[in-house]
């Protein structure tokens, strides 16, 4: 077993570059839609297969979100919001929403959306200010209506330690303040999911945390034969450069 740092931006682009690979993606790019809903971890999702497909230019990641949780006085970039990144058959449709398409999705199709926590078992749930419930109602009508595949991509840095479902019930109860959660069903997809996509590697979460730039990051111990750890070692240190997130 090999050891590595890392970082929640290195994070976040390692889960990009493994979606490109993934097989239900690649099927929708070239008969179907993927709509990629705005948010900071799908803001390398879309520039990964937007690259992908030779589409990138006029992609930004700065203002690829609607929300973001950020500490106190943040200075944030101001900019326009550009839409999500929906493409069908294989080609952007610039400035579209998962709200100008859910209806539209069908089976085959597939939609990313981002998540805030993720618990022991493996569930994922995400945070709502928005009082009709925000986008992943809208991607919901077309996960439970039509079979439409939902795909989570969230670091691991935002595990818990309790069932989203209990952590629910007490945010979501009457008097709590601050943002809803909604626990979401759908493939839950992390750095680990991405490092045995890409290396046929298994990795674990042994440690996390650090600092100089490690603070939130993860320490992964992983495992396989010796071309797939030496796989993963190559495809760890490409990340290296990753700058802090910062959109």
């Amino acid at each position: 077993m090999k050891q590595f740092c890392v970082t929640s931006s290195m994070g976040k682009r390692l889960i990009g570059r493994a979606l490109v690979e993934h097989a239900n993606i690649q099927s929708a790019l070239q008969k179907g839609t993927v709509a990629i809903i705005a948010g900071t971890t799908n803001g390398y999702v879309a520039e990964e297969v937007l690259k992908s497909l030779g589409q990138e230019d006029g992609f930004s990641r700065v203002g690829f979100r609607r929300g973001m949780v950020t500490p106190p006085a943040p200075d944030i970039p101001k900019v326009e919001f550009p839409g999500d990144a929906v493409i069908t058959n294989g080609r952007w449709d610039k400035g579209k929403t998962i709200f100008d398409v859910a209806d539209e999705l069908r089976a085959g199709d597939v939609v990313l959306k981002g998540a805030n926590a993720i618990d022991p078992s493996g569930h994922a749930a995400v945070l709502i200010a928005d009082r009709k419930g925000g986008t992943v109602l809208a991607a919901l009508t077309a996960v439970i209506g039509r079979r439409v595949q939902l795909i989570l991509p969230v670091g691991l840095e935002k595990r818990v330690l309790e069932d989203v479902n209990v952590l629910a019930q007490r945010i979501n109860a009457p008097g709590s303040q601050g943002p809803r959660l909604l626990p979401v069903p759908g493939e839950v997809f992390t750095e680990l999911d991405a490092i045995r996509l890409l290396t046929g590697s298994e990795a674990s979460l042994i440690a996390s945390g650090g600092v100089h730039g490690a603070e939130g990051a993860l320490w992964l111990g992983v495992g396989g034969s010796e071309a797939e750890t030496e796989a993963a070692a190559k495809l760890i240190k490409s990340l290296a450069g990753e700058p802090p997130c910062t959109v």
